[in-house]
């Protein structure tokens, strides 16, 4: 009798535990989705309103690709 009754706590708990991470899981995802991550953060005082679209130094700026070479599509690796 005893055993099953220890069957029946141990099956309790582990019932109870998976419910308890299945809820600080729901809640952490609640808060990711809240906070974006990935909004861009407020510009510092003293910068220009906006920013030369190409060339010099900035967001969005590449570099030209080199001079006689066409470039490499995306995907695909030169041999």
């Amino acid at each position: 009798m005893g055993t099953i009754v220890l069957i029946a706590v141990i099956i309790l708990a582990s019932g109870i535990g998976i419910r308890l991470i299945h809820l600080l899981n729901a809640q952490h995802d609640a808060r990711i989705e809240a906070y974006r991550f990935s909004d861009p953060l407020p510009r510092p005082p003293g910068l220009p309103d906006d920013l030369p679209p190409t060339g010099g130094s900035g967001r969005g700026a590449t570099a030209p690709p080199p001079a006689g070479f066409p470039p490499t599509p995306k995907g695909n690796t030169p041999t």
